[in-house]
């Protein structure tokens, strides 16, 4: 018995709880919605939206149900340590990186997509990897959204998976197309603190309901050693330090961070990262105890599938109007991220392919074909993620990939922020390296010689330094920065030497850093190229310039100060 069959709403509950969830984003986006649309409002919400809005959305696009789903099936899997090594660490990232998005923010104070600056910075192909990688992001972001929606809905009711994706799919889309970016950023900061306060509700009730603190003796035998320490090797191999190379990676590279991070008022930049920092790592770490709860209870997950964990131990322990706040928790989630995936997209094809590229220019670019444009991208996206939902692939494998890659794309994009010497022939180079590189050594693709191994450590290693060096750097510049990087080198090398290639996860994803790193580096040292960071304002900046500002109706929130 799993409580999931005993669980289950009626065919009218789960109608109209999905009826009052979307049908409030929809009065939501509704009352914002105005007769003539901006185009770089519904891009970035004329680049000046207040702190209280900015931190609910940076926060509730990085939390999504998969996210919640992976925390509890760590806490599951590594045990106590678990659901921290999956929490802690995409929590720092979101703090390590606002040094840089006020470095990017400085540079291209009006831009709507990191690809755009990135035209304006080298040239036509670095803006293709960027924009590239991030419609493929985004579009396996929003199709494991519409599965998880699925997942949940075919098991707390008698619909099946595809009506359910098709319900979240409709829902999404109905009230992100028509304000874009406006409406998934008002929409967030409503879903960001109802899911907190359902958190704040669900995990202690569930906790007491299943016989806790008692059931922490009873179960403790459930557990391995390494299960039941704070400091698991296992964990932090296996989960925390992939964890970290790919979340720095996420951050950096990925559209609807940058979108967000170049609509939030300049000055509040950092208020914002930090209070997304510790909104999302509370939030997901509370929901991952549920995976050790598990453990020690010694459930079994339905279907042998890990995924399963939280709808079962919502289902077993919550009563009916708790299981559907769970619900609405969990719609509420998925669908924050997926309507800042359509949002992300919309740009990067408006900006990217249109403005930059079709219509060459900001000044040349119809501001109303553009609106088409988007809403048509949010459509057609949509359509395609449905499709790919059928497919019912491993999602979290696919993100893991999906970080990987753009951890070769880091170094490049933050060197391009600070060193004048960068040229587009390096950017491009540096990062098609990594990636022939990565790909074989995170499939495990390459020829079991004791060689290639070391070879692999090696780049690996200098891979630690990187990433440490990087997130050095942001705060306290290049100097410490190296040395920090360089001490990483030196410690981690007796340890790994010899046995960070077995890691394919970690040691691809710290090799496409090093490659990418060290071809940037060598190539641009050797350039004449003397880049004048201004000439990024001059190229960068608005498509709609005629149509009246529609940003006050997400500039301010009660907790917003004025502009500095």
């Amino acid at each position: 018995m799993n409580g999931l069959e005993s669980a289950q709403f009626s065919i009218p509950a789960v109608l109209a709880l999905i009826a009052l969830f979307y049908g409030g984003t929809l009065v939501i986006s509704g009352a914002i919605r105005k007769k003539k649309e901006n185009a770089d409002d519904y891009m970035t919400a004329g680049n000046n939206v207040g702190f209280g809005i900015a931190a609910a959305s940076m926060t509730a696009t990085w939390i999504w149900a998969s996210s919640m789903y992976a925390s509890a099936t760590s806490g599951y899997t590594y045990g106590i340590s678990g659901p921290i090594h999956y929490g802690l660490w995409g929590a720092l990232m979101i703090l390590f990186i606002y040094p840089f998005g006020r470095r990017i923010r400085a540079v291209a104070p009006r831009a709507h997509t990191l690809a755009e600056v990135m035209y304006a910075r080298h040239g036509r192909s670095s803006q293709l990897l960027l924009a590239g990688s991030n419609v493929v992001g985004s579009l396996i972001s929003l199709m494991s959204n519409f599965i998880a929606g699925g997942v949940l809905i075919s098991l707390l009711s008698p619909f099946n998976f595809t009506q359910g994706v098709l319900m979240v799919a409709v829902g999404v889309l109905a009230y992100t197309v028509w304000s874009g970016f406006r409406a998934s950023v008002l929409t967030d900061f409503v879903q960001v603190v109802a899911m907190l306060g359902a958190v704040a509700i669900l995990v202690p009730f569930i906790f007491f309901a299943a016989g806790f603190p008692a059931a922490f003796e009873a179960g403790a035998a459930n557990l391995t050693a390494q299960q039941g320490s704070f400091f698991s090797s296992d964990a932090f191999m296996n989960q925390g330090a992939p964890y970290i190379a790919a979340v720095l990676a996420y951050a950096i590279g990925n559209q609807t961070i940058a979108q967000r991070l170049f609509a939030v008022r300049e000055d509040l930049i950092k208020p914002t990262f930090i209070t997304a920092t510790i909104g999302y790592g509370s939030m997901v770490i509370g929901v991952g105890m549920l995976g050790v709860l598990a453990l020690y209870l010694d459930m079994d997950p339905a279907e042998g599938d890990v995924n399963n964990i939280i709808p079962q131990m919502a289902a077993e322990y919550l009563p009916a109007v708790l299981l559907a706040v769970f619900f609405a928790m969990i719609i509420g989630a998925l669908s924050s991220t997926a309507d800042s995936d359509l949002a992300a997209m919309s740009s990067i094809v408006m900006a990217d392919v249109y403005g930059q590229g079709v219509a060459g220019g900001k000044d040349k670019a119809d501001p109303r074909r553009m609106l088409l444009i988007g809403r048509l991208t949010m459509v057609a996206a949509t359509a395609l993620a449905v499709l790919f939902a059928g497919l019912r692939l491993n999602i979290l494998d696919l993100l893991v990939f999906v970080g990987a890659l753009w951890g070769a794309l880091v170094f490049p994009v933050i060197a391009s922020f600070y060193w004048n010497k960068v040229t587009n022939r390096a950017f491009t180079t540096s990062v098609l390296a990594a990636l022939a590189c990565f790909l074989p050594v995170r499939f495990d693709l390459l020829p079991d010689f004791m060689v290639i191994g070391l070879a692999v450590d090696v780049l690996a290693i200098l891979g630690v330094g990187i990433v440490l060096g990087l997130m050095t750097f942001g705060f306290v510049g290049l100097r410490p920065a190296l040395v920090v990087g360089a001490i990483a080198i030196v410690a981690a090398a007796p340890f790994a030497l010899g046995a960070l290639h077995d890691y394919a996860t970690l040691s691809g994803s710290l090799v496409a850093y090093a490659v990418s790193t060290i071809v940037c580096w060598a190539m641009s040292a050797r350039s004449s190229q003397d880049f004048d960071f201004a000439e990024i304002n001059r190229t960068v900046g608005d498509f709609d310039v005629e149509t009246e500002s529609l940003t006050e109706t997400v500039r301010d929130t009660p907790t917003s100060g004025r502009k500095a």
